[in-house]
């Protein structure tokens, strides 16, 4: 940082300040009682480099920080999850990812987002009564394949293929939290395999052990195939 640098840490849709150094005046500051105390204790700032730390995460941080060194503007999309669900799909069939939602409600917003970048491929707002799909994104790697549930929010990948292997983030939440820039997220990692290849981490495990499985069924006929002639050609030795 130089001497005269100021930085600002604000989050949500509300830009709430919740950290700022200003090197000038020689001051530290986090706004930890912000924002219904969500980040009470847990803010920590570099007075070197301006970064900062959030422990102890919960899902409730899950949201936009915007960082602003004096007129220089960046943007982070933070995601936290209980945990992550592993999706495999065949290369050519269609993959579910299901919201766990029974029906939104009128001031309900679901993202969806793809990839590293949180690339905003789907969004439903059912207060504007809008259901949004952006298939052109990504070099339209998923034009003509994406369906929203207007009733779950859950997404529908249709004609998947090995580019549309990767993470899927959604983001659900009201229109008053979404004000405050608070979500509840969910994580799917979808794995797109070719019948040729291989297939899903489960299936491929079943197929080791009913391969494995009948190798030793051939071994056990085999071994008694060798026996048996034994037995008879000593029983004929025998007679003779």
């Amino acid at each position: 940082m130089k001497d005269d640098d100021v930085i600002q840490w604000r989050f949500g849709d509300e830009d709430t300040l919740i950290a700022d150094i200003n090197v000038t005046a020689d001051r530290i500051i986090v706004y930890d009682d912000v924002l219904d105390g969500r980040f009470r204790d847990r803010l920590k700032l570099d007075n070197q480099t301006g970064s900062l730390t959030i422990t102890n995460i919960t899902t409730e941080h899950t949201g936009e920080y915007k960082l602003q060194i004096n007129i220089e503007i960046k943007i982070f999309i933070l995601f936290v999850f209980d945990e992550v669900k592993s999706v495999s799909v065949k290369e050519g069939d269609s993959v579910s990812l299901n919201s766990n939602l029974t029906e939104m409600k009128n001031n309900d917003v679901i993202q969806w987002r793809f990839g590293i970048k949180n690339t905003l491929i789907a969004e439903i707002n059912k207060r504007s009564d809008r259901i949004t799909v952006y298939d052109d994104v990504l070099d339209g790697r998923f034009r003509d394949r994406l369906k929203l549930d207007n009733q779950t929010g859950s997404l529908t990948i249709t004609n998947t293929r090995a580019e549309h292997d990767g993470d899927y983030k959604l983001m659900f939440t009201d229109l008053m939290m979404y004000s405050e820039g608070r979500f509840s997220s969910k994580s799917f990692r979808v794995s797109v395999y070719d019948s040729v290849h291989c297939c899903g981490p489960t299936e491929a495990v079943i197929r080791l052990v009913l391969s494995a499985l009948v190798g030793v069924a051939t071994v056990i006929i085999v071994v008694y195939e060798i026996r048996s002639r034994r037995a008879e050609r000593d029983q004929a030795h025998i007679h003779t």
